[in-house]
């Protein structure tokens, strides 16, 4: 009800032109999902999400964590996924699962954290490996997950087991799956270990910066999501086999990218409008099907 209150009052109140509407804010402040048939609506780091479920803050084989963030709302493909895999988790010998940050009740830009998770179908699951499945929602607050990726970024550390590995893969196998963040170290690592017969897998698992104590499952666009928008190829897509594993890899552990020399700018440059990040979208930036979202009961 707190949550329903701030929204009316955001949308009520007259804000300055350039704060107009900030989608964030208004996107955060509702505390429940849509009663609308389940739809993401645009792209996953600029859209919203229609009729999503909440995925229990306790289930057999999971805990979501976080709770005070109330991001613990995904399509319904992506609830079922994250269950799946908490029962897939107990092949490799773990209890279940720690599931981080899906998305909020109705998708959108979020306040803080992540520019993506804005349409029910991005995923954050913990390397940490759960010591308890019946933690209380202040020890989900204090835990943390561990780092499977040494402080300079280049290799991987002794936290980096075979089930991890294991359970990685299992993910990815899943047709479900469009792709896996991982830190770059881990991408390496398992593009060194995996077996040669079978390798396709692997190009769904991305490398990127950060991710070193969670990996982050993305969702193909649900069939008949019209308003989903699936996203391109990439290089990995369709270089070596399309498993990812081509010499580019090693440049997310080069010093091109980890160290990167300042740019100087030109005298052009400071007049260049800078591109919008997801905490400065309006309404006006989402799909216009957004308000209707953010609006329904």
């Amino acid at each position: 009800m707190i949550r329903k209150l701030l929204l009316l009052a955001l949308l009520a109140t007259p804000l300055p032109a350039e704060a107009e509407k900030l989608a964030n804010k208004l996107f955060g402040a509702v505390d429940g999902p849509s009663q609308q048939d389940p739809m993401p609506v645009g792209s996953y780091a600029k859209g919203c999400a229609a009729g999503l479920m909440e995925l229990p803050e306790t289930g057999p084989t999971w805990q979501a964590m976080r709770l005070s963030r109330h991001r613990n709302f995904g399509q319904p493909a992506m609830i079922g996924f994250l269950q799946d895999l908490s029962v897939m988790a107990t092949q490799v010998g773990w209890p279940g699962i720690y599931v981080g940050d899906i998305s909020q009740p109705r998708g959108g830009p979020m306040t803080s954290g992540h520019a993506s998770h804005q349409i029910g179908l991005d995923a954050d699951i913990w390397w940490l490996r759960p010591r308890s499945l019946s933690l209380s929602r202040d020890q989900r607050e204090s835990i943390s997950s561990i780092p499977v990726r040494s402080a300079d970024q280049k290799s991987v550390t002794e936290a980096w087991t075979p089930d991890r590995a294991a359970l990685l893969q299992m993910a990815a196998s899943d047709p479900r799956v469009d792709r896996i963040f991982v830190a770059a170290a881990v991408k390496i690592q398992m593009c060194q270990s995996a077996s040669k017969a079978d390798k396709k897998w692997l190009q769904k698992i991305r490398p990127i910066g950060g991710h070193d104590t969670h990996f982050h499952v993305r969702l193909k666009c649900p069939k008949g999501a019209r308003l989903c928008d699936t996203q391109k190829p990439t290089v990995a897509d369709l270089s070596n086999g399309g498993d990812g594993c081509d010499d580019t890899l090693m440049w997310w552990v080069s010093d091109d990218y980890l160290h990167p020399k300042p740019s100087k700018k030109k005298p052009e440059d400071e007049d260049t409008p800078k591109k919008k990040g997801p905490r400065q979208y309006t309404m006006a930036d989402l799909p216009k099907q957004c308000m209707d979202v953010l609006t329904s009961r």
